[in-house]
């Protein structure tokens, strides 16, 4: 046998010696940003998929060891409880043309326990949803475990979920706020300075808004006495208040909104025309001093706001009218 021969054979002994492992699984796969946010009680957030970095899919993953970043400690026993989680049953949704009364509502949900997040194994993304609300805050660190055709292989520390309360942002907007003053006389409009809008959370339980009108010294009008009025066929709290009527107090007007958003719909009227959220009130003369207006005062203050309300909770909804004085 000739040299070129042998070496041939030698070369192919060699080759068939060498197992080939298929596939790629990337030593630098994982999230682009490690750090995850979740806002606590909102209803739904999602983290980024995981990048594969080339790696040959598919490829399935495992979320490992959750724990607290600063103690090494296990992560809380509220990762892993099961909570109440009310929800729209499947194809079913709010229709504010039908959906009027407290009992037709709950005729569309269900209650379904959750756990405060999922882990998709196929992409790696964490999904938050309300039960997260039971969540502590904190900075907590996970490891993965990605597999493929190639293998499986444990990624220390790949994430880590940043628990926080949600900034103001995310529980409540502000869409507009003018007012205007109105002359008892003439009927004629004059615009004012626009309220100073803030919504204050009182605490996590039910679902309840006092909505409060107060001059610019803080003194609140009282709507229980007529200090507060509607403003003909415009909309108001109680056009929105779907499932149970309007309370009116010495102090606020009180709405229990059910569940968020809130407003869960914007109000069109008969015509088609849409309203957005809008709700618009009057405070007769007898009850306010409008500083821009000439004496005697006979103007009523009119205030004009639109909000949205996105995490359920009691609030305190204040529309301060910054040139008012209370009589």
């Amino acid at each position: 046998m000739c040299k070129k021969s042998i070496y041939i054979l030698l070369a192919c002994g060699l080759l068939s010696c060498s197992k080939i492992t298929p596939g790629f699984l990337s030593p630098t796969l994982g999230y682009t940003s490690k750090e995850i946010d979740c806002k606590r009680g909102l209803t739904y957030q999602a983290s980024e998929a995981i990048n594969f970095d080339g790696s040959t899919p598919p490829v399935t993953f495992r979320l490992l060891n959750l724990r607290d970043s600063l103690t090494g400690q296990p992560a809380p026993a509220e990762f892993t409880t099961l909570y109440d989680v009310p929800q729209f049953k499947p194809g079913e949704s709010f229709n504010p043309d039908t959906d009027s009364t407290i009992e037709l509502l709950n005729a569309k949900r269900t209650t379904k326990q959750m756990y405060p997040y999922s882990f998709d194994s196929v992409s790696g993304q964490l999904v938050f949803n309300r039960a997260s609300a039971n969540l502590p805050v904190g900075m907590y660190v996970f490891d993965i475990q990605a597999t493929n055709v190639h293998g499986t292989k444990i990624y220390p520390s790949a994430g880590y979920i940043n628990v926080t309360d949600p900034a103001d942002d995310d529980i409540f907007s502000l869409v507009y706020s003018a007012a205007s003053g109105f002359s008892d006389a003439t009927g004629a409009a004059t615009g004012v300075k626009a309220p100073q809008i803030t919504c204050t959370k009182i605490s996590n339980d039910s679902t309840l808004i006092y909505l409060k009108i107060v001059d610019k010294n803080g003194v609140p009008f009282n709507p229980k006495n007529g200090e507060i009025i509607l403003r003909g066929d415009r909309p108001s709290f109680a056009t929105y208040s779907k499932f149970y009527p309007v309370i009116y107090n010495d102090t606020a007007m009180v709405c229990n909104y059910a569940l968020a958003p809130f407003p869960l719909a914007t109000y069109v009227d008969e015509t088609g025309y849409s309203w957005g959220y809008l709700q618009y009130y009057r405070i007769p003369s007898q009850y306010v001093s409008m500083d821009a207006m000439p004496s005697p005062n006979g103007y009523s203050a009119n205030p004009v706001i639109s909000f949205q309300l996105f995490l359920e909770g009691t609030y305190v909804v204040q529309v301060k009218m910054t040139d008012v004085v209370h009589k």
